[in-house]
């Protein structure tokens, strides 16, 4: 269909057409009126010069593709629908190439419902699938949110098989992890362009593992961590493995384990990498668990006010590891708040850099009730999800700007509340192609 995404199952050649996952209405936003959208009207208006035909029909064609590879994907995609040439752009390498060099990063999210995993019941030959299924939410489909516009977007993931679960973000790329008790299979994701290239399996079965995922253009990182599965029925934190692959050659298909610190108790599941280490948040106390790719070593760093915190969180924001919480000292004088924390350059200290204004805590405690909240950070954004709700806050770290976020107008008849990742949306991810020479035959779990 004009307009459509594409996608493959190995990699991102010769791609065939498939609905595509944005709808072609206008993006849902605030009802609020902003300058942004007054500006655009303006803009569109017929009776303005600029947009004088004659002058603009004579554009040379690589000025137009300049122009189109700034386009936010959404309006790209709705863009390709004007012509034969505009639609074969995604099929262009010079556009392609283009729009790596120019298209700024647009620092989004994405979010997902929730699934389950304490309920989780072990799989085997002959019993437990349906018990097991029974915690399964539909992951079949995914929200963007824009946080310079406010506005969502609802995309489609019918490419991933039933049995697996998002579970790390990068550089436009998403991880899902099966689901199934054993050695883990992980897919790459482009939700943008629907490619689908699939990681060899982990050759230590774990259950829930804590999954780190960071790619850049010449290379792609991930590390495994935790909830090894010493026996049937007990799991235990004690070792993480590591894959690499990079445009040098070289790679290392699982060939790197180590130990973790004793005593980890890594319960969110989530890594967030920063400075060349990934991060995950260690609990009973409070600790941060810190992991080397370097070096390929774990190590511990105490958290602030570990005592005091509540509903902590890690994430990522302009390259730095950043911690936020809420703090309640019940027997002092310290009013609660929620504050954020930012790692120091010497990678042990934490500096308060952060703090929601008072009178807007009041409100959000409210609102939360005790039940929790989480976090997920990207550019300058952070956006505070409250548990078990619709609520949403998004801070601006560049501006100083809390504001409420409108719920997502795509998420029905859901108790669960939504799981973020921080995701930029890029037309191409050409890393993906450096496992093709791996030759890995992809499976087909639906059958």
């Amino acid at each position: 269909m004009e307009g459509g995404f594409h996608h493959h199952q190995h990699h991102q050649h010769h791609p065939s057409p498939i609905t595509s996952p944005f709808s072609y209405t206008f993006a849902i936003t605030a009802t609020a009126p902003t300058p942004t959208t007054t500006t655009t009207s303006t803009f569109n208006n017929n009776t303005t010069p600029w947009m004088n035909s004659r002058i603009w029909s004579k554009l040379p064609p690589r000025l137009i593709d300049r122009i189109l590879a700034f386009l936010p994907p959404p309006a790209f995609f709705r863009a390709r629908s004007v012509c034969k040439r505009w639609y074969s752009l995604l099929f262009s390498n010079s556009f392609l190439e283009l729009y790596l060099q120019v298209s700024p990063r647009r620092h989004w999210f994405i979010f997902f419902n929730h699934k389950s995993r304490k309920s989780y019941i072990y799989k085997n030959n002959n019993n437990g699938s349906a018990a097991a299924s029974s915690t399964t939410t539909n992951n079949n489909e995914g929200y963007l949110f824009d946080p310079y516009d406010m506005a969502w977007y609802r995309i489609s993931f019918a490419l991933i098989p039933s049995g697996f679960s998002p579970a790390s973000s990068s550089s436009g790329l998403l991880c899902w992890v099966s689901d199934e008790a054993g050695p883990k299979t992980m897919l790459l994701c482009n939700p943008i362009i629907g490619s689908l290239t699939q990681l060899p399996p982990t050759p230590t079965p774990r259950l829930f593992p804590s999954i780190g995922l960071t790619v850049t253009p010449a290379c792609i990182d991930v590390t495994v961590a935790g909830d090894d599965m010493i026996s049937p029925y007990a799991v235990k934190n004690l070792t993480s493995e590591s894959f690499h692959i990079d445009g040098g050659g070289f790679y290392s298909m699982w060939g790197t384990t180590s130990s973790l610190p004793r005593l980890c108790s890594l319960e969110s599941g989530r890594m967030v990498y920063a400075e060349g280490k990934f991060y995950c948040m260690n609990c009973s106390p409070f600790s941060v668990m810190a992991f080397d790719i370097t070096s390929n070593a774990w190590f511990k760093i105490q958290a602030p006010m570990r005592r005091f915190l509540r509903s902590p969180s890690l994430l990522e924001c302009k390259g730095k590891l950043l911690l936020v919480a809420a703090v309640e000292k019940s027997k002092l004088n310290v009013p609660k708040s929620l504050r954020v924390w930012t790692l120091q350059s010497c990678g042990t200290m934490w500096v308060e850099s952060e703090r929601m204004p008072q009178q807007l805590y009041v409100q959000f405690a409210e609102l939360e009730g005790g039940n929790g909240f989480e976090c997920v950070g990207h550019g300058e954004f952070i956006v505070i999800m409250i548990r078990g709700t619709d609520k949403a806050l998004l801070f601006d770290i560049v501006r100083k700007r809390w504001q409420w976020i409108p719920p997502c107008p795509y998420h029905h008849g859901f108790v669960n509340e939504l799981h973020g990742f921080a995701y930029e949306p890029t037309l191409a991810t050409p890393v993906t192609g450096l496992l093709d020479h791996l030759a890995l035959p992809f499976h087909n779990f639906n059958a």
